[in-house]
């Protein structure tokens, strides 16, 4: 009898307490509890040692009340000014935009690769589901001189984070001689555009 009840909890889920309907089989549950859009959001903010988690409701609170240095911007276009490309070693560069009723966080990293080779990556993140993500797509336009270098594609949600849109190349990428191509005196300006699917 306890066994057969010890069997039982061990296919409810972790996150059946913020709403997760599904019961499986104790060895389906790690691979599901990874993807499962209940379990609590991390804060998205790259690069920083931020240990916080809470529900989707609770991330924009979170980020204007401990990340109160990132900005927001209203609009479906904005310019993200980057600002002192050229700090050597990595950063990240954080912005928030406004529209349709949605926040999306624009993040611009720059890493170093190898030896002297630096790459950034350029993506939008909603905060929100992956589900409510499919409902917009984002494109990201550097213009210079007789120039322009475009990228298109749907935001990822919050719950995927920047690191693994870097890892599948699901961003914009350039190099250090590409940026310099587009960037006035060490700053680099991003069009944004966000617009329904």
């Amino acid at each position: 009898m306890i066994s057969g009840n010890r069997m039982h909890l061990d296919s409810i889920l972790s996150y059946a307490s913020a709403g997760c309907l599904l019961s499986l089989h104790h060895s389906e549950k790690p691979e599901h509890e990874e993807v499962c859009e209940f379990r609590p959001y991390t804060c998205p903010c790259p690069g920083a040692s931020c240990k916080w988690q809470g529900s989707l409701e609770a991330v924009m609170p979170h980020l204007m009340h401990a990340h109160k240095s990132i900005t927001t911007l209203q609009g479906e276009d904005i310019v993200f000014l980057a600002t002192d490309i050229n700090l050597p070693g990595a950063v990240d560069w954080v912005m928030m935009q406004s529209c349709f009723g949605h926040h999306f966080m624009l993040v611009l990293e720059k890493q170093e690769k190898y030896e002297g080779h630096q790459q950034f990556f350029a993506i939008v993140l909603l905060i929100g589901t992956r589900k409510q993500a499919e409902n917009f797509a984002y494109r990201l336009e550097l213009n210079g001189n007789r120039r322009r270098l475009t990228w298109e594609a749907t935001p990822r949600s919050i719950h995927d984070g920047v690191a693994a849109a870097i890892m599948n190349s699901d961003c914009l990428v350039f190099d250090t001689s590409i940026a310099h191509l587009f960037a006035d005196n060490g700053n680099l300006g991003i069009n944004v555009t966000i617009s329904m699917c």
